[in-house]
């Protein structure tokens, strides 16, 4: 079934993507190494989730290819393999440096004396290397469940692990991504925004505008997880279990295939979403997206 499923509307998310999402990453990389000077704790964990970002949307050539050839994949065993570890890796990592950008700003604002003993620039960049080395050791599964093979009408078909009959291993993986990939992150962030929202009351007049940017800051993180990371997750989980438990009635798994299909395009949006933390990573980074944008106007308008 997974052969009939080439869904449109995710290739023309796909296309969305490539064009907008990597346009505006390329422009937060300028930014950051051509007019960011100092770099702090945030413009470390940005950058991370940036570089994060490019690199699961250079995966989306090879996949919108293979999608308008009619699920048929010509790029061989290893570029499949390749690709999905590389998709399954940046995706996780682009939620924890999600994570750590609120969590930062919210030990920032919320704990600024304590937060500068406990977290320094170097402690920075070793959370980040440990975020990578981790994500791509959680992904080693992926090169022996996802790999190519032909079917009946001369296809050759680049699977993904979520479709693999072999359930006993998938499941386990899926429920062991779903909660450290995603709940643990999810769970983090609530406290630390529940734990604010006291504290901030109280807080002085002229930290006012800095417990603003702290509060649009965790809400629009927990509306990310809210609407994009965690539906593509039940639907993810709910795509094997079913296959555990009803395994003989191809058309509920058909739907729940269709499903899966729908949250990971809209999943995928979150590479068009993330460099919006741009505007909440700090003055100095506001000021010069300001800077980039009217030079960019400028030469709109000359042209």
């Amino acid at each position: 079934n997974y052969v009939n499923l080439s869904f449109n509307p995710l290739i023309l998310m796909f296309l969305m993507i490539l064009l907008v999402g990597l346009s505006l990453n390329l422009s937060v990389i300028w930014i950051l190494v051509s007019r960011i000077k100092r770099w702090n704790r945030s413009t470390i964990f940005l950058c991370n989730l940036v570089m994060a970002d490019i690199t699961w949307i250079l995966c989306l050539p090879c996949l919108i290819y293979y999608h308008f050839n009619n699920l048929n994949w010509t790029f061989g065993d290893g570029l499949c393999k390749s690709t999905r570890v590389i998709y399954h890796t940046c995706y996780y990592c682009s939620i924890y440096f999600v994570t750590c950008l609120s969590i930062d700003r919210y030990l920032a604002i919320v704990h600024p004396l304590k937060s500068l003993r406990l977290l320094k620039k170097h402690h920075s960049l070793m959370i980040c290397l440990t975020i990578w080395t981790v994500n791509f050791l959680s992904s080693v599964p992926i090169p022996f469940l996802a790999d190519t093979h032909a079917c009946n009408n001369n296809k050759t078909i680049c699977s993904l692990y979520v479709f693999s009959p072999k359930t006993s291993v998938t499941l386990p993986f899926s429920l062991y991504s779903t909660l450290l990939g995603c709940l643990l992150p999810f769970a983090s962030l609530c406290y630390c925004y529940c734990s604010s929202v006291g504290q901030l009351r109280r807080v002085q007049l002229h930290r006012l505008k800095k417990r603003n940017l702290l509060t649009k800051l965790m809400c629009s993180a927990l509306v990310i997880f809210g609407l994009l990371y965690l539906p593509y997750h039940i639907s993810r989980n709910a795509c094997i279990f079913l296959r555990v438990i009803w395994p003989d009635v191809p058309l509920v798994v058909q739907k729940a295939d269709a499903l899966f299909f729908m949250e990971m395009a809209i999943c995928s949006l979150n590479t068009c979403i993330n460099p919006l933390f741009c505007f909440l990573a700090g003055g100095d980074f506001r000021e010069s997206l300001r800077h980039f944008f009217l030079i960019v106007l400028h030469f709109g308008h000359e042209a």
